[in-house]
């Protein structure tokens, strides 16, 4: 049985460093990138703990196993990971409805990946309904970016309610800014 929690134990933070591990495009083919998408950040398991200490990562869980994760990052993560801070430095300079982004409470989706054999199941909507469930009470809107040619993460993003207010190009790669509205999107 599928269920989704925040991520509260070292075997959770662990699931989720393996499922990181076999998606980054360097384990993935070619046919494997386009079609079922990647993640692009590798973290330790010393970052991904002091994220979660911040604010719990969500999990989906088949019995006690981690087969699909969102991560959650807030203005306090920032500083946390050295490689993300150029993310938070965009964000923080472009506006959401006449306001700059930084004068906003949001949350940073700083990841998603759905174990393969679970795809196309619905459980990345699950994970996003118990996110938002989660966290709207602090946050007014989650924000993240994600690689324009990962085209199964922009249209799973789309679908559940994300619409995209930047692009941008960095190392030879477009991105793309979403944002997920939760005082306007039910």
């Amino acid at each position: 049985m599928i269920h989704f929690t925040t991520s509260n134990t070292k075997d959770d933070l662990s699931g989720i460093l393996s499922l990181q591990k076999a998606n980054l495009p360097e384990v993935l083919s070619k046919d494997e990138i386009i079609s079922q998408g990647f993640v692009t950040v590798m973290h330790n398991y010393d970052e991904l703990n002091n994220l979660n200490e911040i604010e719990n990562h969500i999990v989906a869980k088949d019995g006690n196993n981690v087969i699909a994760y969102l991560l959650a990052m807030t203005k306090q993560s920032k500083y946390k990971i050295h490689i993300l801070i150029p993310m938070f430095e965009i964000f923080d300079s472009i506006f959401f409805e006449g306001k700059l982004i930084s004068l906003y409470n949001y949350i940073v989706v700083g990841q998603v990946c759905i174990a393969k054999q679970y795809r196309a199941q619905g459980i990345i909507d699950n994970c996003y309904a118990f996110y938002k469930d989660h966290f709207k009470s602090k946050y007014d809107f989650a924000i993240t970016e994600i690689a324009s040619t990962n085209l199964r993460s922009v249209n799973a993003h789309k679908r559940v309610g994300f619409k995209e207010i930047h692009s941008y190009v960095s190392n030879n790669t477009e991105w793309s800014i979403v944002l997920w509205d939760w005082k306007t999107n039910s």
